[in-house]
């Protein structure tokens, strides 16, 4: 019963949105998106009362009360001691590395592609403090960008002041312990995935810019972070290990962060160069002419994997959109392309064809992810067909995607 009273508060604040809007807000400025497109975040904002987006928006709502109540989280908050000796660098395992039952102490680790070992995610290391930074401050924000309401943003600047910026309890710009193998290593490049989804982080890092919340004394130390971050990617051996010869998803996200991070900072010279350099590094070699990603398909997960890949390759042609490079519609002469690796799970969103790989866990959440890379590709391209594909699979209507990513009904 609470639940539902809350929902409906929330319609109700929704019907009357433009007599509760907050007043002592910096005046609205245009926000320069670097993942997303704000001209069409603006236009969900001026509708969000319609049943399009009302469902998406008081869900966001709701989260974002909740958001209010939890962390701050800090690297700090673990109870292991990364082998440095300093808590300040964030640690984790790798996911599928599990104790060996025939070992006395469990050492070395061994792999079960698929299957997470509950220690990746335990209060032993940074993992659930780090996904519940980037969640909760990208809650936070869309929450205030949508209704003006500033208890929000200076949640989220709390957020960010504690993981990154307070000497207490910021993490160290590197990722030198992630996804270490007890038993064989301390930490490996592939780790560096870890940190994929610091994109989330971009938009709401440039709103909270735009609306003022990021005074100089806030902004100048959360943006050091971030350069002091990227030149890590590039320059560590980790780092260089990923870039130079890692073939499969580990180098597309790399370059979404390096690439997502380096617009962020206004390092666009460094995300031109390796966003051009995507189309022969990325594209040519995991893709293949009929839109297959064979190193994706030999997971246990591979439908989740190619999904995954190629949402880090969606990210990519709208950032290369920012700096003069078209991946959109880059084909290598025998024809590989991020819209072929589209197309080819086409058949199968359809119900055309039933996923002939393996793929260990249910594959309905997949087929819902999927369905919003259709929705982007008709966001950014205008193409229909991508439209009618992402109609076909019921979405889930409370989730963000809708509002930041929307398919636009005009009346």
């Amino acid at each position: 019963m609470i639940k539902t009273l809350r929902v409906i508060f929330f319609d109700l604040v929704i019907i009357s949105l433009t007599g509760c809007i907050a007043t002592d807000i910096k005046a609205a400025q245009p926000v320069k998106g670097v993942f997303i497109d704000f001209t069409q975040t603006e236009k969900v904002k001026a509708r969000i009362s319609e049943k399009q987006f009302r469902p998406a928006y008081s869900t966001l709502i709701e989260r974002a009360e909740i958001a209010l109540t939890e962390g701050p989280f800090s690297v700090m908050q673990k109870k292991q001691v990364p082998p440095s000796g300093d808590k300040h660098d964030y640690m984790s395992i790798g996911p599928y590395w599990w104790p060996d039952s025939a070992k006395i102490t469990g050492q070395p680790y061994i792999r079960k592609d698929g299957y997470i070992n509950p220690e990746f995610l335990d209060d032993q290391t940074d993992v659930t403090s780090k996904n519940k930074m980037f969640s909760n401050v990208e809650t936070l924000t869309w929450a205030t960008y949508f209704s003006d309401e500033r208890k929000y943003a200076e949640k989220a600047v709390e957020l960010l002041k504690v993981w990154f910026i307070n000497p207490e309890t910021r993490m160290n710009p590197n990722l030198n312990y992630a996804q270490g193998i007890p038993g064989i290593c301390d930490g490996r490049g592939i780790g560096i995935i870890d940190w994929s989804s610091v994109y989330i982080l971009v938009a709401p890092i440039q709103i909270l810019d735009a609306r003022g919340f990021l005074p100089p004394e806030t902004k100048q130390p959360l943006f050091s972070w971030f350069k002091r971050y990227l030149d890590w990617l590039i320059d560590s051996n980790f780092g260089k290990e990923i870039d130079n010869f890692a073939k499969n998803n580990h180098a597309t996200w790399f370059d979404v962060q390096v690439a997502g991070i380096a617009l962020m900072l206004g390092e666009n010279p460094i995300a031109q160069t390796r966003l051009e350099q995507t189309k022969f590094t990325r594209i040519a070699t995991q893709i293949e002419p009929d839109g297959s990603q064979p190193h994706e398909l030999t997971r246990t997960q591979s439908l989740s994997y190619t999904a995954m890949n190629l949402r880090g390759f969606i990210l990519l042609a709208i950032l290369a959109g920012h700096v003069d490079v078209d991946l959109w519609n880059f084909r290598t002469n025998d024809g590989r392309s991020i819209l072929k690796a589209l197309e080819f799970l086409e058949p199968y969103v359809l119900n055309k064809r039933e996923w002939p790989f393996t793929q260990i866990s249910g594959s309905v959440n997949t087929y819902k992810e999927i369905k919003y890379l259709f929705q982007i590709a008709f966001n950014q391209s205008g193409n229909s067909h991508y439209q009618t594909v992402a109609e076909f699979v019921e979405g889930n209507q409370n989730d963000l995607m809708n509002l930041l990513y929307p398919a636009i009904k005009e009346n």
